[in-house]
Formats: structure tokens, C-alpha cells, sequence
């Protein structure tokens, strides 16, 4: 009497699970009819996403503002040169008896001209000063490379995904169509007296069951889209016919060699350095700025009116030498905290490469173990579609319960999403180590 009363109860649940599926079904089918499907492959998504990845486009413009700074070091090199128009007049006898110590004079004039200085020399500082802002403007631009790659990753991923959930798709169609089919032979038997109803309970819980599967299976291949809509940069998210990639080869079997090459090319180490050598000379600069400052310096114009013993021209020209003596350690201050910021930058170095030592480490890891599965899931699918034919034959034959063969169509389903997900899980793991090792780019 129970077990009539559980396998009831499993049937309503199968049921319900069905009403669920066949509504599932129906969604899916209305998205996928009002999107028609766009081919897109993994070069051509990666290339959007460069096109379109706001990300990347920031990157790029912080660059370019990076490489303004160098132009704007370099400026000193050249000459400055200033226009003047100054008119004055007093009343006689004035003088100019407190403010300041220069000529309390003035002369009645108007007058125009200029005046000019070129920077001779420094002792170095100009020099450092353009040096680091040419690192930093080169640590920017790896620095976009570095964007640059992490988009690439995340489209890979979300390509790869997308790929998994439609081969799981498939998976959960085709199961739902085989239990659908064992469902309807035990019904029939049943009706034939052949089979008991608990059977028929039985059969109708595996398919609804499937059905579930399905639409979980379609919720997960919208998402997967819509998660590839926004690393492409879309603005909503499109059904694509996405294509295969080819396997890639199996990883080595060492590490070591992938460590070398990620703290050779990955471009936010390369950064890094470079961030760190800029620093190196900006303290360089900030110490210079005790050396002294010799510049030409020079001045000429005109004065149409002016007091009498006043030319009608004027010009002068001379050298200049700033010598700095006190500022209330204001220089010093400048070059202790210069050089803490690049020891700073030199700790985050050595931090960065450790970090990126073992993060290439567990990519290759995963990588590894992720082909590893390729092959074991291979022989699970085997051996699960051999189980289920036998217990198919069995249960035909009456020598076992429908038991023993819904849970070998279990292991079967199991079996194919496994090996669904192993191939393009390695895939996967394969993008995140190149990405590591800085050979996506």
C-alpha cells in the first residue's frame, strides 16, 4: 500500500515536471524564433571585443595622456619666449618706499617687446625627468596590452561556456527523446498486462526528470549568451551559431618553463618593471634638484613714449646661474619620498612576479587535469552506454527491475555531460594558462 501511495505521488511530480518542461520548451523556442542565430566564431569575437570593449578603448587613452607627459619634460629643452605691452606713469617725485627691494623708480613710458630664456643646463634633472616619463608612457602601453588580454580571456570563457551549455542542450534533448521512448514501450507493455504500473510510475519519473534537465539546460545556454553578448560588448545579448575550435595540444609536462616565459612576456609584469625604472629616475630627478640652473636669458622692444634720457628701443641679454641653498628641506622631502615610491615599486615587482609564478602554476595544473579527463570521460560514456544497453536487454528479457535500468540511463546522462563539459572545460583551462604565460594577446 505504501509503496502505491510513493509511486503516486512520483507520477503526479513526473506530471508536473512534464507541464514545466513543455512550457520551458515553448520559451526557448520563441526566443530562438525571434533571434535568428548569428555565426560567430572565436576569432571574430575575440576582434569585436577589442573593437567595441570600452575597457580597452580607456586603456588606450590613458596611454596616449601617458605620452603628453613626455612633451611635457621635454618642453625645457626648448626656449620660452613671452610678448609684453606695459604702459606706466606717476606723479612726479614718487617713489615706491616699501614692498619690495627693487629700483623704487618710475618712468613715465609705453612700451612693447618680449623676453626669452633657454635652459642650459640643469646637471641632469631635465633629463631624468623625460627618462620617466618615457617609461611611464611605455609601462602604459603594456599596460593596455594587459586590458587587452583580459578581455581576450573573458571572451574565451564565455565562448567556451556557451559552447558547453548548447553540447548540454543537446545532451538533455536527446535523453529526454530516449526516455520518452522507453516511457511509451512500458506503457504499452503495461497496458498489455506485460508490466506493472509501479514500472510505468517508474519510466514517467525518468522523463519527467529529463525534462527538468532540458530546461535547465535551456536557461543555461541564454545565459551563456547573454554572459558572451556583454564580453563582446553588446549592448543585449544575441543567439550566435557559435563554431568548434580545434583541440589544443596537450600541456607540457613541467612548469617551469611557463614561469620563465610569463615573467619574460606578460605585459603587466612588463609594466611593472618599467613602472619601477621610472620611479628609479624620477628620485633621480628629485635629488638634482639641488644641482644648480644655468640659462640664457634675454629681453628686447620698444618704447615710443617715454621720459626724456630713455631710448626709443631696448635690449639686453645675459646668463643666468640659480643656485639653491635653503627652502625648509622642501627639496629633501621631494627626493626621501621619490625614493620610497620607487622602492615602493620595486617591492611590488618582486610581489607581482611571485604571484604570477604561482598563478601560471595552478593554470597549468588545471590544464593538465583537464586533459587528463578528456580521455577518462571518453571511457565512462563507453562503459555507461554499454551498462545501459545491457540493462536495457535485461530488463526486456524480465531478468531485473525497472530500477536497475533508470539508473543505468542515469549514468548514461551523467556520462555525456561529463565528457560535453570536458572538452570544452579543457579548452577553457588552455586559454586561462596562455593568458598567464602572456601568450594571449
Amino acid at each position: 500500500m505504501v509503496s502505491r501511495e510513493r509511486a503516486a505521488q512520483r507520477l503526479r511530480a513526473a506530471a508536473a515536471a512534464g507541464l514545466t518542461a513543455c512550457a520551458g520548451v515553448v520559451v526557448f523556442s520563441s526566443i530562438a524564433a525571434a533571434q535568428a542565430p548569428q555565426p560567430l566564431t572565436l576569432k571574430d569575437a575575440e576582434k569585436q571585443a577589442l573593437d567595441r570593449n570600452p575597457q580597452v578603448r580607456a586603456g588606450q587613452y590613458a596611454a596616449m595622456a601617458a605620452t603628453e607627459n613626455i612633451r611635457e619634460a621635454r618642453s625645457a629643452y626648448f626656449p620660452t619666449a613671452f610678448a609684453s605691452f606695459t604702459g606706466a606713469g606717476a606723479m612726479d617725485g614718487t617713489r615706491i618706499a616699501a614692498g619690495g627691494l627693487n629700483n623704487p623708480t618710475i618712468l613715465d613710458r609705453m612700451a612693447a617687446g618680449f623676453s626669452w630664456s633657454q635652459l642650459i643646463t640643469d646637471f641632469g634633472r631635465t633629463n631624468q625627468l623625460v627618462r620617466s616619463s618615457s617609461l611611464n608612457a611605455d609601462a602604459m602601453d603594456k599596460r593596455v596590452d594587459a586590458g587587452k588580454a583580459d578581455v581576450l580571456l573573458q571572451v574565451d570563457r564565455a565562448y567556451f561556456d556557451a559552447l558547453r551549455a548548447q553540447a548540454v542542450l543537446k545532451v538533455a534533448q536527446q535523453t529526454v527523446e530516449a526516455r520518452r521512448l522507453v516511457a511509451d514501450q512500458v506503457d504499452a507493455l503495461a497496458a498489455s498486462e506485460l508490466k506493472s504500473g509501479l514500472d510505468v510510475s517508474f519510466a514517467k519519473v525518468n522523463l519527467g526528470e529529463a525534462q527538468l534537465l532540458l530546461v535547465q539546460a535551456q536557461n543555461d545556454v541564454q545565459a551563456a549568451f547573454a554572459s558572451l553578448a556583454a564580453a563582446l560588448g553588446a549592448p543585449q545579448s544575441t543567439v550566435y551559431q557559435l563554431s568548434d575550435e580545434e583541440m589544443p595540444a596537450q600541456p607540457p609536462d613541467d612548469s617551469g618553463g611557463l614561469v620563465a616565459r610569463a615573467l619574460r612576456d606578460r605585459p603587466d609584469v612588463l609594466a611593472q618593471r618599467l613602472a619601477t625604472e621610472s620611479a628609479q629616475s624620477f628620485a633621480r630627478a628629485e635629488r638634482n634638484l639641488w644641482m644648480p640652473s644655468l640659462s640664457f636669458v634675454g629681453a628686447a622692444g620698444l618704447t615710443p613714449y617715454h621720459e626724456l634720457g630713455l631710448t626709443d628701443r631696448y635690449s639686453a641679454a645675459g646668463v643666468n646661474i640659480t643656485f639653491p641653498l635653503a627652502n625648509g628641506s622642501l627639496y629633501s622631502a621631494r627626493h626621501a619620498e621619490a625614493a620610497f615610491r620607487a622602492q615602493a615599486q620595486d617591492q611590488a615587482e618582486r610581489d607581482l612576479e611571485n604571484r604570477v609564478s604561482r598563478d601560471v602554476t595552478v593554470a597549468w595544473l588545471g590544464a593538465r587535469t583537464a586533459y587528463q579527463r578528456l580521455d577518462l570521460t571518453n571511457q565512462l560514456l563507453a562503459q555507461a552506454s554499454d551498462a545501459l544497453e545491457l540493462a536495457q536487454a535485461r530488463y526486456n528479457l524480465g531478468l531485473s527491475s525497472i530500477v536497475e535500468l533508470t539508473q543505468a540511463q542515469l549514468n548514461k546522462t551523467s556520462a555525456e555531460i561529463a565528457q560535453a563539459t570536458a572538452r570544452y572545460e579543457f579548452q577553457s583551462r588552455t586559454a586561462a594558462l596562455r593568458y598567464q604565460t602572456g601568450e594571449l594577446r
